[in-house]
This record gives C-alpha cells, structure tokens and sequence, in this order.
C-alpha cells in the first residue's frame, strides 16, 4: 500500500503532529492526496518552544489547520515518576485528550507520524498506540526514515534535515522524578547551545550537574567555545561537563 492509496481509502484524518520531519511529511502527503486533515499539537513541559514554533510554520505554509492542546503531563503520575515505562503514560494522557479533542471535531481516524525504521521494542509508547488504535501511515506504508528525509527534500519541506528530537524529558535520569524546575533549566541550557552554533546535541541532567553530548562534528566546536558554553550554563548549573565520547548523529 501507497501513501496515496492509504489517503484515498481514508479522505478525511486528524493528526497528531509534533513539529518533526515524520509528522511534517505525513501531513504533507494527506493534504497532497486530497484528504481533509486537521493536525492537533500536544503542548506540555517535556515539548521545547521550538517544537511549537516549527509546527505552526509547517501547518502554516502547507495551509493546514492545526489546534494546539494543552496537557499538564507532570499531573500524570506515572510519567512525572519518571520509571522506565514513562513512555507509556505519557502517551496514553497524551492521545487520549488527542483522541477526545479530534472526537469532538468529528474525526473518527487518528493518525501519527510512526515511520518504519522506529523500533517497536524501543519504543515503549507504541503500547499505548495500539490501545488508543491510532494508526501509523508511514509505518504501514513501509517508508523508512531515510525515505521520509528523501521525500520530505523533494517535497521541499524545510523539516527534511531537521535532527530527530527526544523530549525534554528524556535529559532527566529515569528514576529521577521530573519538575517544572529542572525541564526549564535544560531547555534554557539548550537553547543557549543552539545559540552558540550547535545542533544536534543533548544537555542531560546530572545531580546538580550537566552533561553535554554533541556529535563528532561539532566536538571541536565545544572545546574551542568551552569557555562561553560555562558562561552560558553557569545560572543554572554548578557543574558542566562534556562527554568526551561523542554522540551519533540523529537520524
């Protein structure tokens, strides 16, 4: 099955659409198919700024309505525990105040942006998809990562090279629990990195510290700019350190 064919059986779909080239691309390819689609952003404190920012542009310039959905998800037990299963908390809150938004739009069908390279067993979220039966296109269409970059470039979507981009969330340690605090420091951490010319990178909480992981690329960047990175960081964190083994480049 096409993408084409998947939108032409299903003319009309709500999405949940987080900013990112997967979800980017899967509402590129229903409006470009001629489905009626409505993308839903979910706004919590483990999504950055940016994120929000980039999803408006798309849904703006690809001319698609899009409702943003605020969730306090650190009211949600289990994913501001922070265990290993935080995944799977975070995204049943998550799509179920989706799945009762888009409901109340009319929608019947729920879309995500799920591509066929990503890892069921890693992807302990994926469990509580299933049980919201929200389906994945591009992963029953069998489209990798590497075809979504390819076709969102001709496309000409300007998400196509975007890093793939874990929330905010994931910088915590699991088993630590997570707040407001300590999500608005990392941001701020990196958002001063990108500032600084860095991409691609993580800044993860460690103790009352930070730890920097950048890729191979930009290793030399880090070193040379130490000096104003400690200056960056030094309001939020007493302690800075970088990961002397870099990090692989997201895909």
């Amino acid at each position: 099955m096409t993408l084409e064919q998947f939108f032409h059986a299903h003319p009309r779909a709500a999405v949940a659409f987080s900013g990112g080239t997967d979800s980017a691309f899967l509402l590129w390819a229903a409006k470009t198919y001629g489905c009626d689609v409505h993308a839903y952003y979910m706004k919590t404190a483990f999504q950055p700024a940016f994120e929000l920012a980039d999803a408006r542009r798309l849904a703006g310039e690809l001319d698609i309505p899009m409702t943003v959905i605020e969730t306090d998800i650190l009211a949600v037990p289990g994913a501001a525990a922070n265990g290993p299963d935080r995944c799977y908390h975070c995204k049943r809150q998550l799509f179920s105040a989706l799945w009762q938004r888009a409901r109340r739009d009319g929608h019947t069908l729920l879309l995500d942006g799920t591509n066929a390279s990503d890892d069921e067993g890693d992807r302990p979220g994926m469990q509580a998809l299933r049980e919201l039966e929200v389906r994945s296109p591009l992963r029953e269409c069998g489209l990798t990562k590497d075809e979504v970059r390819r076709l969102s470039r001709e496309a000409g979507l300007f998400t196509w090279e975007k890093p793939a981009y874990a929330c905010l969330a994931t910088r915590i340690p699991t088993g630590t629990r997570i707040t407001a605090g300590d999500l608005a420091r990392v941001e701020r951490a990196e958002d001063a990195l990108s500032r600084l010319g860095f991409a691609d990178f993580r800044v993860r909480l460690r103790e009352d510290g930070a730890r920097i992981q950048v890729t191979e690329a930009q290793m030399a960047l880090a070193r040379a700019k130490w000096e104003e990175i400690l200056e960056q960081l030094k309001p939020d964190f007493t302690d800075v350190l970088l990961d002397q083994t870099p990090r692989q480049a997201s895909r």
